[in-house]
């Protein structure tokens, strides 16, 4: 049994394959959004209870391999899957994406992390947040700035910052719609990090379409000595290979 730390199309979609090649699965979602997009095969819903957990977990449902096809900035997970299997000579893939790269056209400036928009991003600009949720509560230091942050569910409490607002859309979105919703609000910066892949890559080419300015934060590194692969097929091919 392989289990998919899932949650991306990309996982989505290698459940889907892994299925068709009759290689048994199942994919496991953190729970963080409500009513997911179902998978194809076995799924777990939440988390292994830290560490010992996880272990215990591999453990009772007999995982001969982990293939982490998380978001690419999931780094805890990450980090915390690379280190158990190693330790316990369990084969691991780290599934992700590609970056972004720019185009012609685009204007992006690159951040090392949230606290280096300070840098980038001049005061009192209008600013669209596309970082999800979780990241809201870093970028208190823009807080000068008429913020808008986009999530899949609107949290129940209050937008953290004096002048912002939650603004509530399930993905995937077209070139178009993200177009019109940029009109509207009229943001100076689309704040994004370098996820990569091509469900969300419609705000980028709005932004560009537009006029707007895009602080894109890099990724981080994956662990070292992790075996990588960006493409579907490759990632099947390992797990075909076990």
């Amino acid at each position: 049994m392989i289990l998919l730390l899932a949650g991306t199309t990309e996982a989505r979609n290698l459940a889907e394959h892994l299925a068709d090649c009759d290689i048994a699965c199942v994919a496991s979602l953190a729970g963080v959004t409500d009513s997911p997009i179902a998978y194809r095969g076995d799924t777990r819903v939440g988390g292994f209870g830290g560490e010992d957990g996880f272990v215990r977990y591999l453990e009772q449902a007999g995982i001969r391999a982990v293939i982490d096809a998380t978001h690419p900035f999931a780094t805890a997970i990450t980090a915390r899957t690379a280190r158990v299997c190693g330790a316990r000579g369990l084969p691991y893939l780290r599934y992700e994406r590609a970056e972004w790269r720019s185009r012609q056209g685009d204007t992006w400036h690159e951040a090392m992390d949230s606290a280096d928009l300070a840098r980038i991003i001049p005061r009192g600009k209008r600013i669209f947040l596309a970082t999800g949720r979780q990241t809201v509560e870093d970028m208190t230091h823009l807080n000068h700035s008429a913020i808008w942050a986009r999530v899949v569910d609107t949290p129940r409490d209050p937008f953290p910052m004096p002048h912002g607002a939650w603004i509530s859309g399930r993905p995937p979105f077209t070139v178009e719609a993200e177009v019109a919703l940029f009109r509207e609000l009229k943001p100076d910066w689309l704040v994004v990090k370098n996820a990569g892949g091509a469900a969300g890559r419609a705000k980028l080419d709005a932004a560009r379409a537009l006029g707007l300015s895009v602080a894109m934060i890099g990724r981080p590194k994956s662990p070292d000595g992790v075996t990588r692969r960006e493409q579907l097929l490759d990632a099947l091919e390992w797990a075909q290979s076990l």
